[in-house]
C-alpha cells in the first residue's frame, strides 16, 4: 500500500502552495487506494505559532481534504508531532555517530561564524574547517560529561555509495553536493534535530513510500539521500512540486496574507473551485500508457471544471511540468463560477448558499425585511451566471432588499437617456397591466404581461425595458424584468413604478 504524509511546520496560516502540496498527496494516495498521513513539524520551538496546527487541519478540512492519521486521527504511526518523537532522532544520531558517519562538534556560535567569514575570504566554498572532525573518542566524552554544548555533523569524508538522485517530475538530476553547507548540522546543541535528520528518520519509520513535497527541498535531496544511505535504509520515491508564483512573476510567500487559504475562505471562494484550480496549476501531458503507445494522453486543461473525485481519478504525478506556474486569478474566478453553477443545478445547492451568505446579506441590509433565506434563494436563481463569487450576492443586486436609489450617476444617465413622454407611458402600461391582472404569477405569465404592455404603448421594446428597468433597479444590467418583477413581488414592484413615476412628475 501507498503511504504518503503531508508535513508543514505549524509557523503561520497554511498558504496555497502548502494546501497544494496537501492535494497532490490526497490525490495521488487516493488514486493508488493508499492513505496519507498529516505529521506537524513543531521541533522549532522559537518559531511555533500557537493555534497553526488548529489553523491547518480546518483548512484541510475546508478543502475537503481528509487525511487518514494524524492529530486528532491516531494509527499506527504516532505520534504525529515531532516535538513528541526527540528519543527517535537520539537514537539514530546514536547509530550515525557509532558508525563514524556522523561526529560531535563543540564549536561556539561565534567561532563559526568566525570559521565561516575566515573560509569566505580565502575563496573556499566551504563552510566549515572541521575542526572537531579529529577529535579522539576520549576527548569527546570528556566534553560531554563536562556538559559542554554540541551539535551533531554528518562527516561528508565518508559517505557510502549510491544511486544517482532521481525524482518523478524532475527526472534524473545532478548529485549536486557542492551546493550543500560542510557537514551538515543534524541535531543541534538544544538536542532537537534539524528537518533533514527528522524528515528521514520520521518517513522511514512510518513507512511512507512516496514523498511529494515542494521544489525548495530539491537541493536537499542528495543529503537526505546520503543519510538514507549511512543509515542503510531504503529510500521512498521522491516528486518535488514546481514552486508556485504570483501574476506578477514573484515566488509565493507564506508571509503575505493574500495567499494563506484562511483568506481564500473569508473572501467566500469555493473550496471545490480552489482545490479544482491548484490541481491543474502544472498539469502538463500524461506519458504513453504502454510500450505500444507513443501518443501521450492530453491533460486536463487549465479551467476544466472538475470535483475532488475527477481529479483523483484522472490524476498522474508523471504529467506534472516541471516549470514554474503562475497562478491566474482569472482562473480562478471562471472556476468558481462554473462551481457555483454546477451546485445551483438542485435546489438543496441554492438553499445551501442562501444560508451560508445570510448573514452578509442582513448585514448589508439590517432593515430590509426581504433577506431571509429563502428570498435570498430566489435571488441567487435569478443572479446565476452572473455571480462569480457568492460575497457579490448583496452587491450585485441591492435592489431586491431595498428600494432603488435614483440618485446613483449609473441611474441618472439612464434616465437622460429616456424622454419623458416615454418614460411615463412606458410605467403607466406596465401598471395598469400588472393591476389588471392580480393573479398572475411566475416569470411566464409576467413575461406575457410585460410584452402586452410593450405593446400597448407602441415603443419600441429598448426603450421600454430601458424604462422599467430603471424604474424597478436603476441599474443598467440585471436579470430580465419578468424575472425582476418575480422576485420583488407584483405589489412592491407597481409600488416601485408608481414612486419612480411621481419622481419624474416632480422633476417636471
Amino acid at each position: 500500500m501507498v503511504l504518503l504524509r503531508f508535513a508543514p511546520s505549524p509557523t503561520g496560516a497554511l498558504h496555497l502552495g502548502g494546501l497544494r502540496t496537501a492535494l497532490y498527496n490526497h490525490l495521488f494516495a487516493k488514486k493508488h487506494g493508499g492513505k496519507w498521513i498529516l505529521r506537524v513539524e513543531d521541533t522549532d520551538a522559537k518559531r511555533y505559532v500557537p493555534g497553526a496546527v488548529d489553523g491547518i487541519r480546518s483548512a484541510l478540512a475546508w478543502a475537503g481534504l481528509s487525511y487518514d492519521f494524524g492529530p486528532g486521527l491516531d494509527g499506527p504511526h504516532g505520534p504525529y508531532y515531532q516535538s513528541e518523537r526527540l528519543d527517535l532522532y537520539h537514537a539514530y544520531s546514536r547509530r550515525l555517530l557509532d558508525s563514524g558517519h556522523a561526529y560531535r562538534c563543540f564549536c561556539s556560535p561565534d567561532k563559526l561564524t568566525s570559521t565561516r567569514e575566515r573560509l569566505a575570504r580565502t575563496g573556499s566554498n566551504a563552510t566549515y574547517d572541521k575542526a572537531c572532525l579529529h577529535l579522539t573518542e576520549e576527548e569527546v566524552a570528556r566534553r560531554v560529561r563536562a556538559g559542554e554544548k554540541s551539535i551533531v555533523r554528518l562527516n561528508d569524508e565518508n559517505l557510502p555509495e549510491r544511486v544517482v538522485p532521481h525524482d518523478i517530475i524532475f527526472g534524473s538530476l545532478r548529485d549536486a553536493h557542492a551546493s550543500l553547507p560542510t557537514d551538515p548540522v543534524l541535531l543541534k546543541s538544544d538536542l532537537s534535530p534539524t528537518y533533514h535528520l527528522a524528515s528521514v528518520v520520521d518517513d522511514h519509520d512510518m513507512g511512507i513510500t512516496h514523498v511529494i513535497r515542494g521544489e525548495e527541498w530539491l537541493p536537499s535531496l542528495p543529503l537526505h539521500l546520503d543519510l538514507y544511505s549511512c543509515l542503510s535504509l531504503k529510500p521512498p520515491q521522491f516528486a518535488h512540486l514546481p514552486i508556485l508564483l504570483n501574476p506578477d512573476g514573484s515566488k509565493m510567500s507564506k508571509r503575505n496574507d493574500d495567499v494563506a487559504v484562511l483568506d481564500f475562505m473569508r473572501r467566500g471562494w469555493e473550496p471545490e473551485a480552489v482545490v479544482n484550480w491548484l490541481a491543474l496549476a502544472g498539469w502538463g501531458q500524461s506519458p504513453p500508457s504502454s510500450s505500444e503507445s507513443t501518443a501521450a494522453t492530453q491533460a486536463p486543461d487549465s479551467t476544466t471544471v472538475m470535483m475532488l473525485p475527477e481529479l483523483i481519478e484522472q490524476f498522474d504525478l508523471a504529467s506534472l511540468t516541471h516549470r514554474r506556474h503562475i497562478l491566474d486569478p482569472v482562473k480562478l474566478e471562471y472556476l468558481n463560477k462554473h462551481h457555483l453553477m454546477r451546485s445551483w443545478k438542485s435546489d438543496q445547492g441554492t438553499s445551501f448558499h442562501a444560508h451560508r451568505v445570510h448573514d452578509l446579506v442582513k448585514s448589508c441590509f439590517p432593515s430590509s425585511q426581504y433577506t431571509t433565506p429563502d428570498y435570498i434563494a430566489k435571488v441567487i436563481h435569478v443572479l446565476q451566471g452572473r455571480i462569480t463569487n457568492i460575497n457579490e450576492v448583496p452587491a450585485l443586486a441591492p435592489y431586491f432588499y431595498i428600494d432603488p436609489d435614483y440618485s446613483t450617476p449609473e441611474a441618472q444617465f439612464m434616465r437622460r437617456s429616456l424622454s419623458t413622454n416615454d418614460y411615463r407611458h412606458a410605467l403607466d402600461a406596465t401598471i395598469r397591466h400588472l393591476e389588471g391582472q392580480p393573479d398572475a404569477s411566475g416569470v411566464s405569465d409576467l413575461g406575457v404581461i410585460v410584452h402586452s404592455a410593450c405593446d400597448a404603448t407602441g415603443l419600441k421594446q429598448k426603450v421600454f425595458m430601458t424604462s422599467l428597468r430603471h424604474a424597478l433597479s436603476g441599474m443598467k444590467t440585471g436579470p430580465t424584468i419578468p424575472e425582476t418583477i418575480d422576485v420583488v413581488g407584483a405589489e412592491r414592484s407597481i409600488s416601485r413604478l408608481k414612486e419612480a413615476l411621481a419622481a419624474n412628475s416632480r422633476a417636471d
